[in-house]
Order: C-alpha cells, then structure tokens, then sequence
C-alpha cells in the first residue's frame, strides 16, 4: 500500500471516531458572557506613566517628591488615537504603581497628581485617559498596585481599607471599567512614610481578596479580575513577560491550590475553572520610558512573533506603550505599532477558504480549492460557550497528490498540534497545494470547530535587535 492510500485510510478511520459529549451540552468549565467578550477583544494596551518616567526607573522607592510631575504636553487623546491606530481595542492604564502616586487626585492621600505643579494640582489623569478612550471607541481599565512603597501602614491591616477605599475610586468615578489589573508584586522594602525599612507581607492572606473581589463584583459588574496570586481571579497571568504563552494553553485552573509555573503557562486540562490567559508584555524593553530605549522598539518581526504565539495560542495580548516625560507616547513606539497593525491586516486580508468547497466527515474537515493554491497560515476555532475541547489536532495539505503534514514553525522540538480554544493560528511555511485538511485526533468530548481559514501571509525577516 503506497503513502497516499495509506494516508487515506489513517483519515477515514479518524473521520470514523466518536467523541463523549452532544456537541450543544457544556464540555467542562465555560467561560462567563465578560469573559467571552474580554476573549474577542484580543488586542488592547497597557499605558505605564507615572513619577517613574521622571526618576528613569521602573520600580519608584516611594520617596519620589510628587513636584517632579510636570509634563508640558500631556495628551490623553494622543494615546488613546495611538492605540486605537495599533490595534488595540482598549487601555489598562496604571493608576498607581509600586511607588504609592496616584495618578488622579485621591481623597485618601495627597501622593497624587493633587500635590504636583500639573495643571496647578488641578489635574487627574485617570478621567482625561478614560474620556479619551470613550471619544475613540476603546475600552478602559486600571491598574492598581496592592503594593504601595510610599504608604506608612503598608503591611498593616489599616492599609487594606485604604487600599479599597482607592479601588472603590476607581470604579464609582470613571464609567465601566472592563478590568482591573492587580500586580504580583507584594512587599519588600520602601520608603513607608519615612520609616525606610523592609515590609513582608503574607500575599495569600494579607489583602483579603475574596472581600476585594466581592466589591469589585459589585461596583463593576462587567469587569474581570486579573490577579496571579493563590486567590484566582477570572483571568492569568501566562509566567513570562516575553510575550508567548505555551503552544499548549488550556484556558482552565483549579479553583483552590498553589498554581506551578507550567499550570500558569499551560493552562490545566483537567481544571475545575475557566480562568484563560492573558499576555503581557512591553513594546520596549522596560514598562516606564526611558531615553536610552528609543532605539530599541520591539521589531515588527518580533511583534508578529508575540501575536502568532499570544493571540494565535488562545490568548488575549496585553501591549504595553509607555509615555515619555512630555506626556505622549514616543513617535518611535506609536510608528512601530501602527506599522504592527498594518501588517496583521495585510497578514489576514482574503481568506482562501471562502467560496470554495469544504466538507466535514466526523473529525475531519477537508478545504478544497481546485486548484494549486498557496498559503502559510491556518486558522481554527472553538465555539468556546461550550467549553475548550480539543486536545490534539493534525493538519496536512495536499501537494502533487500526496498528503504532507503541516508543522507550526513556531513550535521548536515539536511536530505535533495541540489545543484550540478561541483561536489557534498555525504558522509554517509557504506550501502550494489543492486541498488542506483538518483532523481531529483527541478531545475531551465532541468537538464544536466554528471556523477554519486559510491565508497566505506576507513574508518577514527579523529587522530589528529586539
């Protein structure tokens, strides 16, 4: 028996295979409506100002003097058009950072934009960036350090109030938020009103989260939580600041128990709550400007790479544009990402499997072009509502009659294709053929594949350091 006929009935016993579960009943955990919606964003920003940008550093000791902050041109709109123009469909922006500043006006402290030469006191960036994120259509979310090396009862239980009494700010004063964004970072040493010592914390019990997250719920009703300590939210983090997720990335936890790096950048399979990744990562190598970084912006290789192994792994992406002393992001970084954007668009412009024949026989879907057709990129997704289903999946194009497997060229020291969820994109390199084919050799139950798409993106070549 020769390889094609061999191959033929490999596939025809695979299109053979049953799977537990009715397509339409619920396969294990599923995600809530704010969690399906947060998924189809895909793409929004992350904005780092604050009294770092003037110290050139990325983590402030709290004993930063607020009069430092004084921006000649701070321009809210610039950044929400910037990002708008990048592709991002929202903005987390950070409130107060580790240094303890507030960048609105808070009546629970005057380490705020309230004690700064800006707009004489007058100021509050948080309403001019959430305005301007309305104005462009975009979203709008805060980050809210849990740590606060300025604060004198940091690592006493009178802080937690005064660390909700400024969530509660937050979310009453500036319209729907979509997240709230707690940092990992807890406890160490700081400025603490002057007492300039080392403050440990028990992060697993020391905030109090439940009682947190039960306020947020309340206030926010449509927003997420994004928390990595032991107490989960309803997103993750994926373990690096790089830019990837796993190539496998099951959007599920364990509700209860310590969380091992693998089970944050892999997901669990077998979890008992839908708590999907999230992404993130810098367009620069820092969070906060800094003038000596203004040549080295991400490259547009590298973007591409961070969304083929983010978004293109069942991810969402968390991009950080940082904002220079003036108070606008740097024409480096906003060229840089609206050229990302661009190239996503061009990327994912025709999609060859419209009007052309595609049929599906139990696990296998076969796209029929009819003719020699050349492509590097396949799309599939899961109908999500009814759960993350499949495990591992096979695909193969038809080349000169014979079918030769497909392998994510992103993948190192792999061949084999795993899960799906909201989107996998598979990435390889520039075939020609007259048929490309689907299969899907393990789930956890029958799987519900909502979208297959075939694209033939344009080729790049790493142009830059970074």
């Amino acid at each position: 028996m020769n390889r094609y006929l061999l191959n033929l009935l490999v596939s025809s016993l695979l299109a053979a295979l049953t799977f537990p579960s009715s397509a339409q009943e619920p396969c294990g955990p599923v995600p809530t409506e704010n969690q399906l919606r947060w998924q189809d964003m895909e793409m929004y920003a992350f904005i780092h100002y604050s009294l770092n940008t003037y110290t050139d550093q990325e983590w402030g000791f709290g004993n930063e003097d607020p009069k430092l902050f004084c921006p000649d041109s701070l321009d809210c709109r610039q950044w929400a058009r910037v990002c708008k123009l990048s592709g991002m469909r929202g903005i987390i922006f950070t409130a107060k950072h580790h240094c303890g500043f507030c960048m609105w006006p808070s009546r629970y402290t005057d380490y705020s934009v309230k004690s700064s030469p800006w707009k004489n006191g007058k100021g509050d960036v948080v309403r001019e960036l959430a305005d301007a994120c309305r104005e462009e259509g975009l979203r709008f979310a805060v980050y809210l350090s849990p740590w606060d090396r300025h604060h004198a009862d940091y690592g006493r239980a009178e802080y937690v109030t005064f660390f909700r009494n400024q969530l509660r700010e937050l979310l009453t004063n500036y319209g729907d938020i979509f997240e709230v964004w707690f940092d990992g970072a807890n406890g160490g040493d700081g400025w603490y009103g002057g007492a300039n010592e080392t403050r440990k914390i028990d992060r697993t019990t020391y905030y109090e989260w439940p009682e947190t997250y039960r306020m947020v719920r309340e206030l926010q009703p449509n927003c997420l939580i994004w928390n990595d300590g032991s107490d989960r939210g309803d997103l993750r983090w994926v373990g690096t600041e790089e830019g990837r997720v796993g190539e496998t990335n099951w959007s599920l936890l364990n509700h209860d128990g310590e969380v091992e790096w693998a089970m944050l950048h892999y997901g669990l399979e077998d979890g008992d709550s839908w708590v999907p990744g999230e992404t993130n990562t810098s367009i620069r190598p820092g969070w906060f400007y800094h003038k000596a970084e203004d040549a080295r912006v991400k490259s547009l290789y590298k973007l591409m790479d961070t969304y083929y192994k983010s978004v293109g792994r069942n991810s969402t992406l968390l991009l950080n544009f940082p904002v220079a002393p003036n108070g606008r992001i740097h024409p480096a970084d906003s060229i840089r990402g609206v050229s990302f954007y661009k190239m996503i668009r061009e990327a994912f412009k025709t999609d060859l499997a419209t009007n052309v024949k595609t049929t599906t026989k139990g696990s296998v879907t076969t796209i029929d072009f009819g003719r020699p057709t050349a492509f590097n990129r396949f799309v599939a997704e899961e109908d999500i509502r009814y759960g993350q289903r499949v495990k591992r999946f096979a695909l193969e194009a038809e080349v000169d009659g014979q079918w030769v497997k497909l392998k994510d060229a992103l993948v190192e020291g792999s061949d084999g294709l795993t899960t799906i969820g909201h989107r996998r994109i598979v990435c390889f390199p520039t075939v020609r053929a007259k048929r490309v084919r689907l299969t899907i050799v393990d789930a956890k139950c029958e799987p519900i594949i909502k979208r297959t798409s075939v694209f033939l993106a344009p080729e790049i070549t790493d142009d830059g350091p970074e």
